[in-house]
């Protein structure tokens, strides 16, 4: 019983998609380079004519936390997501005129729909795009995405980050706490959203 527990949370958790030719990246704020590293090899590799970093600082903390693992590279004195995720960017070969930053946010929703009118104000047409975000936190950042840009289709490409992965997270107290997490954020999150819907229809 419970490792048919584990698969069903594992496969609603865990989204992965192949990548696909979009007109933009997104990338939802976070200290790891990981992300935006992918990011940038997508870029590269001509999936994509843009890429959207977002995130300020997380609303848990008071500072930006500092990076989380290659700081040897990434060694600027960044003071949010979006600086670093740039930085993390250039560094890998996407130039400063494909990159839109969003920088004011300190979550999740915010990285989304602050991404959004950001782009709206460029003027940009986005019909297709990309997530590359954590892997345990792939489901809420389409669900939330997709809030955003109903109208746009989405993929999500993750990447393993704290070494958790949908094989392993129920191995060890660090994978459970983050994936159950995300799952209770997933609720959580969402049921305002779903009873809005509802009052909406006819």
């Amino acid at each position: 019983m419970l490792n048919r527990i584990i698969k069903d949370i594992s496969n609603y958790i865990f989204v992965s998609d192949d990548p696909q030719k979009a007109d933009a990246v997104f990338l939802p704020g976070g200290s790891h380079p990981m992300p935006p590293e992918y990011a940038a090899g997508l870029y590269r590799e001509g999936y994509a004519k843009w890429v959207i970093p977002s995130g300020g600082v997380s609303i848990k903390r008071d500072k930006w936390p500092g990076v989380r693992s290659k700081a040897d590279i990434y060694d600027g004195d960044y003071k949010s997501d979006c600086e670093f995720f740039t930085d993390v960017l250039l560094k890998n070969g996407v130039p400063a005129s494909a990159i839109v930053g969003e920088d004011q946010s300190g979550h999740t929703r915010d990285n989304a729909f602050y991404s959004r009118k950001l782009i709206e104000q460029r003027g940009i047409e986005i019909k297709s795009a990309i997530i590359v975000c954590k892997a345990f936190h792939a489901r809420r950042c389409l669900m939330l995405y997709q809030m955003a840009f109903p109208d746009t289709e989405i993929r999500v490409c993750p990447v393993c980050c704290y070494n958790i992965t949908r094989d392993n997270w129920h191995q060890t107290e660090a994978g459970i706490d983050r994936v159950l997490g995300e799952l209770a954020r997933c609720g959580n999150q969402f049921a305002g959203d779903i009873k809005d819907y509802l009052r909406q229809q006819p």
